[in-house]
């Protein structure tokens, strides 16, 4: 019996602490050190891999999303415009601040490739801003210097057209119009002179601000009626022209830039013009997204759909994602009974097999896909041996390529050997005794090796999917050269962004949806089966 009174043998809390190494350092201090140099040593030997991932994967993919909605061409181009347009109402045309900040800015010394940057964004939104931009580029610079000239061109494209100077010239020697229009008289006089013959050319700024200046004199409508007169009267629409300009002379005085842009182009005096550099200007926008989703912002900022011949990406995601299961779904079909061959055969046969199942993976993948345009062709392999046996007849012959029954068959192909390997490493492991106990136990060989052969299969075919599928949501060679118009994926829109047009923001939008849909995907892959349930062997 032991004595309740005795001293415990167990070490108490007092001794654990005063434990020491044969060094004399406590034990707790050299543990710890101990596992902190372990730890350190272990991360010294997976830092190669975690910086490769850094750099060739998770790099990409957050460069991807920030592209994705950064905007900064607008502000980057005409910065002060852009500011002053956030006040602006969108109902009426800007003020004349507005205009001449952009005049100012968009023909700056050094910024060509900055506004050529801002063109081909604004031309995402809207085709034929690029032109826009790069005509008003050229022409910002004569309207800083003879912004009169532009203004009435801008009010009246008749302005510029040499008809009317022709008329105006043929008036200059009579007294009626000499005594309206003295000034211009004198400078049309002398410009015809200098500058014949008359019909090749129009007069300078000098005559055009000397013109305006007469026509918005006050005290001549008397002298313009005159002139009116001596043209037959406001039915001449070289007199109308003149009564029209002298009554808005004053609004032309007061805002000469305005009339000056619309004489450049008239899309400057439409507010929609000023609606998309105002939407574009955030340095940060959503549009790329609401693009990929065929949406849209409309001129007062709401979001709307696409015009109905734009609204192309939303089919075209879903048309991806039914293709990448079509292809899913073949493999299992044509590589079920491939690897179950290969798991139940002899290792010397076994092995032979399988060389031929990974032989594509030593040929280009260019070569695998061009090689099935010669089988698929009107005039190739498969339809010549379909004509030979008499399934189809000269006139009816399969179209197998340039379509989506193409991109499926050579899709199926290419990704074969990736479901063949999951299936196989699981069904090697599965142990022929639970086939012959099922039999034993009364089961016929269909229901034993449904009933219990294939669910233990089920982590292959788990692996194996998820293998095909991620291939196949993001191919684009492929249906490039075998799919057609009809058998083009979501890639080969993103691919064509990214070479082609060069519209980044929206390849990285597209990327960004595709990726959330695959990861939406695997979400839901891993509720119905299970992500510890895969397995490659």
């Amino acid at each position: 019996m032991v004595d309740a009174a005795a001293p415990s043998s167990a070490p108490t809390a007092s001794s654990t602490r005063d434990l020491v190494t044969a060094d004399g350092t406590p034990l707790k201090v050299a543990l710890a050190r101990a596992t902190r140099l372990s730890k350190l040593r272990a991360f010294l030997l997976v830092a190669p891999l975690l910086l490769f991932i850094l750099v060739s994967f998770i790099f990409p993919i957050v460069q991807m999303l920030w592209r994705s909605i950064d905007n900064p061409e607008v502000t980057d181009a005409i910065p002060r415009t852009a500011a002053l347009l956030e006040d602006w109402n969108g109902e009426d045309l800007p003020s004349e601040q507005v205009y001449a900040a952009l005049i100012e800015e968009i023909s700056a010394d050094g910024m060509r490739q900055e506004i050529g940057r801002m063109g081909a964004r604004l031309n995402y939104e809207d085709g034929g801003f690029r032109s826009l931009i790069n005509k008003t580029q050229r022409g910002a610079g004569e309207i800083s210097e003879s912004p009169i000239q532009y203004a009435m061109i801008g009010f009246d494209e008749a302005w510029e057209k040499q008809d009317t100077w022709a008329e105006l010239d043929a008036l200059a020697e009579s007294p009626g119009f000499a005594a309206a229009f003295p000034a211009t008289a004198e400078k049309l006089r002398a410009w015809e002179t200098g500058n014949s013959p008359f019909a090749e050319k129009t007069p300078g700024a000098d005559v055009y601000e000397t013109l305006f200046e007469e026509l918005s004199g006050s005290g001549n409508s008397t002298d313009i009626a005159q002139v009116v007169s001596l043209l037959g009267g406001t039915d001449n629409p070289i007199a109308d022209l003149i009564q029209r300009t002298a009554a808005n002379a004053a609004e032309i005085k007061d805002r000469p830039l305005r009339f000056a842009l619309g004489g450049v182009d008239k899309d400057w005096n439409d507010t929609a013009t000023w609606k998309v550099i105002k939407a574009v200007s955030p340095p940060v926008t959503m549009s790329y997204y609401l693009n990929a989703l065929d949406r849209t912002y409309d001129a007062n900022g709401n979001i709307v759909m696409q015009p109905e011949w734009k609204q192309i990406y939303v089919d075209l995601f879903l048309k991806t994602i039914y293709v990448s299961l079509g292809v899913t779904l073949c493999c299992i079909v044509l590589a079920y009974p491939i690897a179950h061959l290969l798991a139940i055969l002899p290792a010397k046969h076994s092995n032979l097999l399988l060389i031929l199942v990974l032989l594509p993976f030593w040929t280009s993948l260019l070569v695998r896909t061009t090689s099935w345009i010669v089988l698929l062709q009107s005039q190739g392999v498969v339809n010549d041996v379909l004509f030979f046996l008499g399934i189809v007849t000269d006139e009816s012959r399969l179209q197998l390529i340039y379509n989506m029954t193409g991109t499926v068959i050579a899709m199926t192909h290419i990704l074969l050997p990736f479901m063949v390997l999951p299936l196989y490493s699981v069904m090697k492991t599965i142990s022929p005794s639970y086939l012959r106990a099922a039999r034993s136990l009364g089961a016929n060989p269909l229901v034993a090796f449904v009933r219990v052969y294939v669910p233990q299969t089920v982590p292959g075919i788990g692996a194996g999917s998820i293998l095909v599928f991620i291939l196949a949501i993001g191919y684009y060679i492929t249906p490039a050269l075998v799919g057609g118009q009809d058998g083009q994926l979501i890639s080969n829109f993103i691919a064509y962004h990214m070479q082609r047009s060069l519209n980044w923001g929206m390849a990285a939008a597209l990327g960004t949806v595709l990726l959330a849909g695959v990861l939406a995907m695997y979400w839901l892959y891993d509720r119905l089966v299970g992500i510890d349930n895969m397995k490659l062997g």
